[in-house]
């Protein structure tokens, strides 16, 4: 992938005509370089080296160009998204690792403290490693999750980056370069025989990462196979991907864009429903042409466009923020799917909001929009047990309570079932609700005793 030269003027798309666009990236290391940050004293270009040598960043010439208001920031919400802040680490990591880089700390001296702080923001929640993946005859099936009996998740090593980072990412680890901490299959063969196998399974994910960094080539091996007769348990094929928001032209100019919509093409025509599982965080990310013809690209093909994000400080923390963007995603053939709450994560700390406080956002904001428009569930924990919804809150004899819902769990048997926690203002995620006074049955566990395959 190329990088923007250091001396390159970073103005709108500079092509010639006719000439496809093509992605330069900027890793974390050089964003303070940007001649749109030529203004900014040294502390803040300190600040940005310091958190990037920690958490992965990367920002393309379309989020560049495209999609931040430069007269905007800090405030500009995809410049939030995209760019380090000093707050996105705890302050005590954070003057560890700069004091380090002060004093000239050699590199494996410095890999050995990121390290140190990496694993302290606990890289993969909700029990991702420990009981996501599935384990048959002693074997672990790396590159796999089937945390649900319906869907399983499939990482090609392949797709296992993105066209731009968000500073929010739950999956951030799979971008530092760690490899105990990176879930990968090398090739689609176990992944097949996996799902052959199980034919409970209805839906596979392909994800990452982002499964729209992979070139056609790369994908049909993995998808062309869930096509076929013995295969007919495969119902519902999705890609999880942040490319609409980030690289549009995957889907419209990239030399093998075509070729992509054929694959979709074949999935739908083969009686299977293709779900490009887009992720929106605001509506500038759905402002631009580009972004419509590829919008209208992909749903000529016969595939559906679901949306979904988390909640997340400074970016999309108050109604409007959702209420605009769910009018525009329908008013562009796109269905609303789910508001998450931020995950117990990476930089949590710098976007995360309480639990009231985005239950508050969600209410307003599917208050003033139409049927069509309510389609997105929320706010939603995909914690370890499953994903947990609140539904609102109650009163029960004296008590003030958050009224939860599993929408998704480990065991089916949760699914839709109403339990019941203590409403606390300041809890921001699972683990930090208590039981409600009257609610007796185990739903705060955060893991099943057992796992349904084996993990």
């Amino acid at each position: 992938m190329e990088t923007i030269a250091e001396n390159r003027s970073e103005g709108p798309d500079r092509r010639r005509p006719g000439q496809a666009p093509r992605m330069r990236a900027v890793p974390g290391q050089r964003l303070s370089r940007l001649p749109q940050l030529a203004g900014l004293d040294a502390t803040l270009k300190r600040d940005i080296a310091v958190v990037s040598a920690v958490l992965p960043f990367k920002v393309n010439n379309y989020v560049i160009d495209e999609l931040i208001d430069w007269s905007n920031i800090p405030d500009d919400p995809i410049f939030r998204m995209t760019f380090p802040h000093r707050d996105m680490l705890p302050s005590d990591d954070f003057e560890f690792i700069a004091k380090l880089m002060e004093n000239q700390a050699s590199r494996e001296e410095m890999a050995a403290a990121v390290n140190e702080v990496r694993t302290k923001l606990n890289p993969h929640p909700g029990d991702q490693l420990s009981n996501n993946i599935p384990v048959e005859d002693d074997e672990p099936f790396h590159g796999l999750q089937h945390k649900y009996r319906e869907t399983v998740l499939v990482f090609p090593a392949q797709g296992q980056t993105c066209h731009s980072y968000c500073g929010y990412c739950f999956r951030w680890a799979q971008f530092v370069g760690i490899s105990e901490l990176k879930q990968s299959v090398d090739g689609p063969e176990r992944a097949l025989q996996y799902l052959g196998a199980h034919r409970e399974v209805s839906d596979v994910l392909i994800t990452g990462g982002d499964s729209m960094i992979m070139s056609t080539d790369r994908l049909v091996p993995y998808i062309d196979p869930l096509l076929s007769p013995d295969m007919d348990h495969i119902r519902n094929i999705r890609f999880g991907t942040k490319a609409l928001s980030y690289w549009p032209y995957r889907f419209t100019t990239d030399k093998d864009s075509d070729d992509l919509l054929r694959l979709f093409e074949r999935c739908v025509q083969a009686g299977r429903h293709v779900a490009v599982m887009a992720h929106f965080s605001h509506a500038q990310e759905l402002a631009t042409d580009a972004v419509r013809d590829a919008i209208a690209r992909i749903q000529s093909t016969g595939a559906v466009i679901r949306a979904q994000a988390p909640i997340i400080r400074f970016v999309n923390d108050w109604p409007e923020a959702w209420s605009d963007m769910w009018r525009t995603m329908v008013g562009m053939g796109v269905v609303p799917y789910y508001m998450f709450v931020e995950r117990d994560t990476g930089a949590r700390g710098y976007f995360e909001i309480p639990l009231a406080r985005a239950l508050e956002v969600y209410q307003t904001a599917v208050r003033t929009v139409s049927g069509l428009e309510r389609t997105a569930r929320g706010p939603v924990m995909s914690a370890a047990p499953g994903k947990v919804c609140i539904d609102g809150t109650a009163t029960v004899g004296n008590e003030k309570v958050f009224v939860c819902r599993f929408l998704q769990a480990r065991d089916p048997e949760r699914v839709g079932k109403p339990f019941f926690a203590r409403f606390d203002e300041h809890a921001t995620w699972y683990d930090h609700l208590q039981p409600a006074s009257f609610e007796t049955r185990p739903w705060f566990a955060t893991a099943n005793s057992s796992s349904l395959h084996g993990s």
